[in-house]
């Protein structure tokens, strides 16, 4: 069910880039406000990263989800009635508040079921689901912006109007499914530390707190890039029309998809056959980073087959990072608050992604091309890697300040 929900959350914020020039044939505006709408929903992305795991931490994983689903999906359907840019930022900004709880309560729901050799695995599955939404969004988008006008509205309308209801539908379906574990059999779930209220304060204090946030600032920098302006990539280098972008545009996020599962996989095994979790986690975490600088080849290929196969790698590459880096909190906190500083990583990743994406946006009105974007983006798995080697020696529980 929480990878479906992840599905659904990667389609709702493909919706943009991929509608993109059908959108400014409407509304235009250029490369730097189109960072802009992608920094909006950035923005308060990352805050609600921080503010929904704490939400879930007080309502629990059952009603926070759902709640946090319901928001989204209205505020996703809500650009397809944007009649300029201020509204468009105005929808960005809200889906970004929505969609921050998402991962927090993914994690939550990992913490709940799993004991610590099967997480990486079971997040794994769930971010698979990120790479699903993100694979069926083209094709989706493209059938939508080619078939679908009803009540004489602008076809590009419809794209957030029916992944909205989409979103509406899995709340109903979570509702009714979803139970927390202590209302199921004991012998299904691992058992779990007394509860006890860890503030936000005391995660701080500690520096691999910080090395965590500092990692997802780099890595999820390149990733935002990567998902937000391919295929917009693909438009200008290539000038493919929606329908030829569309038709390969859904490859390297297929790849992402295999990569999540290899990534935990990958850590899970090692942990199954003795390994200790710092090095299981380090190990499928350095291999993960050494895919990601093969993209900074992508300016000189001129075959588009080729372009579309190094950034494969590199979803490849992310997506199998990006799970290690989230189950990374359940390694080191209690499930008291293992919501909160879920939320303060993907803060980091989300301040990371507007960092970035401005600096792309500026280059491209200033006449730049996407080669210096690329050769920044390859390197950044590769200093987060060893950012988290420096910080943190060993992956291993914290030792935090509680109160009763």
């Amino acid at each position: 069910m929480v990878s479906c929900a992840m599905a659904i959350s990667y389609l709702d914020r493909q919706t943009l880039p991929w509608a993109i020039n059908a959108i400014q044939e409407d509304i235009p505006f250029s490369n730097q406000v189109k960072a802009g709408l992608d920094s909006a929903f950035l923005i308060t992305y990352g805050l609600m990263y921080v503010g929904g795991g704490m939400l879930l931490d007080r309502m629990g994983t059952r009603r926070g989800f759902l709640c946090i689903m319901i928001f989204w999906s209205l505020a996703c359907a809500s650009h397809g009635l944007a009649g300029g840019v201020v509204a468009l930022i105005v929808s960005r900004l809200l889906l970004g508040i929505g969609e921050g709880g998402g991962f927090p309560a993914a994690t939550r729901v990992v913490t709940e079921w799993f004991p610590v050799s099967d997480r990486a695995t079971a997040m794994g599955i769930i971010n698979a689901g990120t790479a699903v939404g993100a694979v069926i969004a083209p094709p989706l988008i493209v059938m939508v912006l080619t078939h679908v006008g009803w009540f004489n509205l602008a076809e590009w309308r419809w794209v957030f109007f029916l992944t909205g209801a989409m979103g509406l539908a899995w709340a109903i379906w979570w509702w009714w499914i979803y139970q927390s574990p202590e209302n199921t059999s004991p012998s299904r779930i691992a058992m779990e530390q007394p509860v006890v209220k860890i503030s936000l304060a005391s995660l701080l204090q500690h520096r691999e707190t910080w090395a965590i946030v500092g990692a997802k600032f780099l890595s999820d920098g390149a990733w935002y890039f990567y998902i937000f302006w391919l295929p917009k990539y693909l438009f200008d280098s290539f000038h493919l029309d929606i329908k030829a972008a569309g038709s390969i545009g859904w490859i390297p996020y297929a790849a992402s998809g295999v990569g999540c599962l290899a990534g935990g996989g990958l850590s899970s095994w090692l942990l199954k056959r003795g390994m200790s979790v710092n090095k299981s986690r380090k190990l499928a975490l350095g291999l993960s980073a050494a895919l990601m600088p093969w993209v900074m080849l992508a300016p000189q290929l001129h075959s588009v087959g080729w372009v579309i196969f190094v950034f494969s790698l590199a979803f490849f590459g992310q997506q199998s990072w990006s799970t290690l880096v989230m189950i990374l909190p359940t390694d080191m906190i209690t499930k008291r608050a293992v919501g909160t500083l879920a939320g303060l990583v993907g803060f980091g990743g989300a301040m990371g992604g507007v960092a970035l994406g401005q600096v792309v946006g500026w280059l491209r009105d200033n006449g730049y091309s996407y080669t210096p974007a690329l050769v920044l983006s390859g390197s950044l798995h590769i200093a987060a890697f060893i950012l988290i080697c420096l910080v943190i020696p060993k992956i291993q529980p914290l030792h935090i300040s509680t109160k009763s």
